[in-house]
C-alpha cells in the first residue's frame, strides 16, 4: 500500500511538471492481458489504452501516452506481466524509383478483349490482363493445366483495400468483404477514401477507351481525364488503387482463390504498424492461408516479428516485397528481411534482368518475379499497370495458393522449399534462388491431379430379403476435374449391387456424390433334417456284446495265468479260448473270411440336396453278409456333409443304407463320400447347394471410381442375418 501511495505521488510531481504535448504511440506487449494496463491508465493523464491488436490472443495493446517516452517506459517495468513496448511507427508504400519508363508501349493495355477466366466460368477479364507476359513467364497457364488446380484456401492482402464492386474480383471476396483498419469496421473498400463528389468515371469499350495515362507515378491506369486530374498529383490519393491492384494479380495466378482486402494503408500510402499487427493476427484467425504484404520498412520491429511467428505457427504462408530502392548488402528491410517467417521477392524484367528499382541481396530476397509493366484490376471496372516489387510478390502469392491447392497442409517452410525450386539467374544479381517458375515449384510437391474414393456408413447389418444404401464419394485432389465412373461387386457371391448414377464429374475442388445400393433376397424355408427313426439292426447290438464278452473272457485268461504260474497249460488253454471268440465276434472289421461277399458299390439318393437336409446313401456287397455281419468304414471329404463312422451290413443281407447330413454353404460344394471293405474301396459325389435367396454371412461390398488409366476402391463390410 505505501509503494502505491508513492507511486502515485511521483506521477502527480511528473505530470505537474510535464507539459502538454502530442501523445506517443506505443505497442505494448503484456502478459498479464488488459487489466494491467487498465490499472495504470486509471490514473489522470497517464495513458490511454486505444485497444487490443493481437484479436483473441489478449496480450499486445495500443497505448497512447503524454508522458515523455522514457518516463512511460519506466512506467511500464514496474507493471505486473510487462513484457516489451516499442513505438507506433508510421510506413510508407509510395516509392519514388518505380516511375514509370517514357514512353509508355502503346501495346501495353490494348487487347481489350473479353476473355472468360477463369477459363469454366462465366467471368470475363481483358486479354492483356490474362495473357500478359508475366504470366507466361512464370508459368501460370502452363502450372494450372498440368496439375490442374486455379487455387484454394483465402489469400489475404495487408494494402489500401480494393474496389469491391469490380467484376473480376467481387465474385471472389470472402463473405464481409474483409476489414477496415483505417476506419475500424468491416468491408476492405478503397473506395472509401475517395470524396463523395469525385468523378467515377463511366465503362468505356476498345473503341471509346482513352490511351494510357500516368497516374501517380507508380501506375498506369486507363482513366477519362477529369478522373486523372483528381489522382494524379495529388498526395492524398497518391497509392489509390494500389490494393486491387495487388490484389488483381493474385487473382490471374489463383483464380478461384478467396481474396480477403485488409485495409491497412490510406490512399495517400501511409499505414500505422499497430494497423498492420492488427490485419496479420485478423487474417490468421479469419481463415487466411496465405496473406501478401506488398509493402516495406527499414526499421525492425519486434512486435511484427512475433506477429509473423505466430502466422507461421498456425502454417499461413506470408509473401513480401523487397522493396524499391535499387539497393543491396547491407540493405535490410522488413517484413523481407524475417525469412523464418516470410519469403521476400524482388523484381525482374521480362528478360529476366534485375529491375533497376528493385532492391536485391539474399538476406531480403528468397525469389524474383517479374515486377514491370504489371497489368492488373484498377478501381472503377478498369485496369492499370504497374512497376515495383509490390507487383512481384502477389505472383508468389498466387503461387501459394496452388501450392495450398496440391498440399491443403503446406505450410511457410513447405511453400519456401517448393518456391525455391525457381530459374536459375546469375548470383551475381543478389536474387537467391532465381526467378519463380510455378511449374517446377508445384512440381516439387510430387504431386499430381488424382482423386479419392470413399463410402457412408462403413458397415450396415440387414435382414435377407432388404436391400441397404451407402453414398459413395469422389473428392478431387490437386485440381482433378474428370469424369469418374462406378462400377461395384460382392463377395462371395449372393447379394446385387448397383450405383446411381453411374458416373460423376469433379470440378476440381467439390467432392460428387452417388448412391449405391446393396439388394438380398429372402431366404426359402431349410427342410428339417432327415434323422434315423429306428436304432441299430440286432446284429449290431449281438457283435458289441460279443465284443465285450470277448474283453471279458481275455480278462479272466490273464488273471488265471498270473494266480497259476504252477498251471501253464491252463493259461495257455484259455488265451486261446479268447483269442477265437474275439476273432468270431469281430470278424466283420478288417478283412473278411475266405468266401465272404466284397463291397460291390455306394450310392446317394439324391446326388444334389439343398445345404441344411439330408440325402440317403446304400452300400451294396457282391453277395449275402456272413452270420456276423460285415462293417463297412465312411468318411466324407468336406464339412459341408457328415457321415457315421461306420456302416453294418446285416447278415445275409447284401445292401444297407445310411444318412448323409448336410449344413448350409454359400456356395455350391461337391463333396465325395467313400465306402471301404476288405481293402476294396467304392466313392459317389454329392452336391450341397445353397439355399434359396441370399445366404446368411458377412459380404464385401466393392466400389470402384475409374477415370482414364486411374481407378481407386472403397469397401463395405455388409452382415445379412
Amino acid at each position: 500500500m505505501k509503494h502505491r501511495l508513492r507511486l502515485v505521488g511521483v506521477l502527480v510531481a511528473l505530470l505537474w511538471a510535464t507539459p502538454a504535448k502530442a501523445d506517443t504511440g506505443l505497442i505494448v506487449r503484456t502478459t498479464a492481458g488488459l487489466p494491467a494496463l487498465q490499472a495504470l491508465c486509471v490514473l489522470p493523464a497517464t495513458c490511454t489504452v486505444v485497444g487490443g491488436l493481437d484479436g483473441a490472443l489478449g496480450q499486445v495493446f495500443l497505448v497512447t501516452t503524454p508522458l515523455p517516452l522514457q518516463t512511460f517506459l519506466g512506467l511500464l517495468n514496474g507493471l505486473t506481466g510487462f513484457v516489451d513496448a516499442e513505438i507506433n511507427q508510421v510506413l510508407n508504400l509510395v516509392d519514388l524509383n518505380n516511375l514509370v519508363p517514357t514512353p509508355i508501349s502503346p501495346a501495353l493495355m490494348s487487347d481489350r478483349t473479353a476473355v472468360l477466366y477463369p477459363a469454366n466460368s462465366t467471368n470475363t477479364a481483358w486479354n492483356s490482363y490474362v495473357n500478359q507476359p508475366a504470366a507466361s513467364i512464370v508459368g501460370v497457364q502452363n502450372a494450372q493445366k498440368t496439375f490442374n488446380v486455379t487455387g484454394t484456401g483465402i489469400v489475404a492482402d495487408i494494402d489500401t483495400g480494393v474496389d469491391p464492386n469490380h467484376p473480376v474480383l467481387q465474385p471472389v471476396l470472402v463473405p464481409g468483404g474483409g476489414y477496415d483498419f483505417t476506419r475500424s469496421q468491416p468491408g476492405g473498400s478503397e473506395l472509401n477514401d475517395l470524396p463523395p463528389t469525385f468523378p467515377t468515371p463511366p465503362p468505356c469499350t476498345s473503341a471509346t477507351c482513352p490511351a494510357p495515362a500516368q497516374v501517380n507515378q507508380s501506375s498506369v491506369a486507363v482513366l477519362d481525364q477529369s478522373s486523372v486530374a483528381v489522382l494524379d498529383g495529388n498526395s492524398q490519393y497518391a497509392a489509390f488503387g494500389h490494393g486491387t491492384m495487388v490484389m488483381g494479380i493474385i487473382h490471374l495466378v489463383a483464380p478461384t482463390s478467396q481474396l480477403m482486402p485488409l485495409k491497412a494503408f490510406h490512399s495517400d500510402g501511409t499505414a500505422s504498424l499497430s494497423d498492420i499487427l492488427r490485419a496479420i493476427y485478423y487474417g490468421v484467425q479469419n481463415g487466411a492461408n496465405v496473406i501478401n504484404m506488398s509493402f516495406d520498412t527499414k526499421t525492425s520491429s519486434a512486435e511484427l516479428m512475433k506477429a509473423l511467428d505466430y502466422a507461421n505457427q498456425q502454417g499461413v504462408i506470408c509473401v513480401a516485397s523487397a522493396g524499391n530502392d535499387g539497393q543491396g548488402p547491407p540493405l535490410l528491410v522488413y517484413p523481407a528481411a524475417l525469412q523464418s517467417d516470410v519469403m521476400g521477392v524482388a523484381s525482374t524484367s521480362d528478360q529476366d534482368a534485375r529491375s533497376s528499382f528493385s532492391n536485391y541481396g539474399n538476406a531480403i530476397v528468397w525469389v524474383a518475379a517479374p515486377g514491370e509493366a504489371i497489368v492488373s484490376t484498377y478501381p472503377f471496372d478498369t485496369y492499370a499497370a504497374g512497376w515495383g516489387t509490390s507487383f512481384s510478390a502477389p505472383l508468389v502469392s498466387g503461387g501459394a495458393a496452388l501450392l495450398h491447392n496440391l498440399r491443403a497442409a503446406i505450410g511457410q517452410s513447405g511453400a519456401a522449399a517448393a518456391v525455391a525450386n525457381a530459374v536459375p539467374l546469375d548470383p551475381g544479381l543478389g536474387l537467391n534462388h532465381g526467378r519463380l517458375d510455378l511449374v517446377t515449384a508445384l512440381g516439387s510437391l510430387g504431386g499430381t491431379p488424382d482423386y479419392d474414393v470413399s463410402t457412408s456408413p462403413a458397415t450396415a447389418t440387414i435382414n435377407a430379403g432388404q436391400q441397404a444404401n451407402f453414398m459413395v464419394t469422389a473428392a478431387p485432389a490437386h485440381g482433378f476435374d474428370q469424369t469418374v465412373t462406378w462400377s461395384c461387386s460382392v463377395a462371395p457371391a449372393g447379394p446385387n449391387c448397383t450405383v446411381s448414377p453411374t458416373s460423376v464429374r469433379l470440378d476440381g475442388s467439390n467432392p460428387a456424390t452417388a448412391t449405391v445400393t446393396l439388394a438380398t433376397m429372402a431366404r426359402g424355408s431349410i427342410p428339417p433334417l432327415d434323422l434315423p427313426r429306428k436304432g441299430p439292426p440286432l446284429e449290431m447290438w449281438w457283435a458289441l456284446a460279443a465284443l465285450f464278452a470277448c474283453l471279458a473272457v481275455l480278462a479272466a485268461s490273464w488273471s488265471l495265468g498270473r494266480a497259476s504260474r504252477l498251471r501253464p497249460g491252463l493259461a495257455a488253454a484259455a488265451g486261446a479260448l479268447a483269442v477265437s471268440m474275439c476273432a468270431y465276434s469281430c470278424g466283420g472289421y478288417g478283412n473278411p473270411p475266405p468266401g465272404a461277399p466284397a463291397l460291390s458299390s455306394i450310392g446317394l439318393n439324391p446326388s444334389s440336396v439343398t445345404g441344411g437336409s439330408s440325402s440317403t446313401g446304400t452300400v451294396s456287397l457282391s453277395g449275402p453278409a456272413p452270420n456276423y455281419g460285415s462293417t463297412v468304414s465312411l468318411s466324407s471329404s468336406a464339412p459341408a456333409a457328415t457321415v457315421p463312422a461306420n456302416l453294418t451290413v446285416a447278415a445275409g443281407a447284401s445292401s444297407a443304407n445310411f444318412t448323409v447330413s448336410t449344413g448350409a454353404v454359400n456356395a455350391g460344394t461337391l463333396v465325395t463320400i467313400t465306402a471301404s471293405y476288405g481293402g476294396v474301396m467304392k466313392t459317389a459325389s454329392l452336391t450341397v447347394n445353397p439355399p434359396s435367396g441370399t445366404p446368411a454371412g458377412t459380404y464385401t461390398l466393392t466400389v470402384t471410381g475409374t477415370s482414364g488409366n486411374l481407378s481407386h476402391a472403397t469397401t463395405v463390410q455388409v452382415t445379412v442375418n
